[in-house]
């Protein structure tokens, strides 16, 4: 059975169609890319399965389990997590603390008992043990008591990963995380990615416009337009389809 199974899924805002009868699998530990031109319906399958939208109609099985069945809330706890195109961070807050936050959905102790103070000492010590670890890991160590406010958009971008991973998920999504980095910090992403993925054991749906690093990186891709799969395969395969060429260059017939 695959990881997450997209189900004939329609997401519809008025008269507006943004999804119409999407589907496609992504198996364990692939890395999809999910391509297409602006207004393709990207995002909004992105905020389906991240449980901001209510489709239409279809389903979103994750490990069996129908994700339309589940509360935004609880996405975090069957192990999902995400990343935003716009960051979301607290520009106050360190870097530590930022990834901090990411680990609540993952805390034993219960509002009541860490408002009290109730054994919530040792969670709270072991959450920023790990938080640490994946600022080290991601390269952002030596900054983790620096606020985030003011530092460059590409360790912002990084800092966001970290967050993410600190809900120890197992299935990421990434909406354009190269947004407004460097030719240089879109190669450096594309690695971390890669590597994270190995490291954490992830299967990790990206959105994102950068073509030459979703090519690099994706064992699988699935391309969209007007709300529709045009066509899905490896990366060697969507870019050879003359559908998806249509799409992205236009076609002279």
């Amino acid at each position: 059975m695959s990881l997450l199974q997209v189900q004939d899924v329609s997401v519809r805002f008025g008269g507006i169609v943004a999804l119409d009868g999407l589907s496609f699998d992504i198996e364990d530990g692939q890395i999809c890319g999910l391509i297409g031109p602006i207004g393709a319906g990207k995002t909004t399958m992105f905020n389906v399965v991240s449980r901001i939208y209510q489709p239409t109609s279809g389903q979103v099985m994750f490990r069996g389990q129908n994700l339309i069945d589940a509360p935004a809330h609880g996405i975090a706890r069957l192990g999902i997590a995400r990343t935003f195109q716009n960051l979301a961070l607290f520009p106050t807050m360190s870097l530590l603390e930022n990834v901090m936050v990411g680990a609540h959905s993952q805390g034993k102790v219960g509002f009541a008992r860490a408002v009290l103070r109730i054994g919530a000492s040792k969670e709270n010590n072991a959450t920023r043990e790990f938080a640490g670890e994946l600022l080290h890991q991601l390269g952002l160590g030596p900054l983790m008591f620096r606020p985030a406010m003011g530092l460059p958009f590409g360790t912002l971008k990084r800092l966001e990963i970290a967050r993410a991973l600190a809900a120890r998920p197992t299935f990421l999504l990434m909406d354009e995380p190269a947004s407004g980095l460097t030719h240089g910090e879109v190669d450096e992403l594309g690695d971390t990615i890669v590597a994270i993925r190995d490291q954490f054991d992830l299967t990790v749906l990206l959105v994102e416009h950068h073509m030459s690093m979703v090519m690099g990186i994706s064992d699988k891709v699935v391309a969209m337009e007007f709300g529709r799969k045009i066509a899905e395969g490896t990366p060697a395969q969507v870019q050879a389809d003359e559908r998806v060429i249509a799409a992205y260059l236009g076609t002279t017939e």
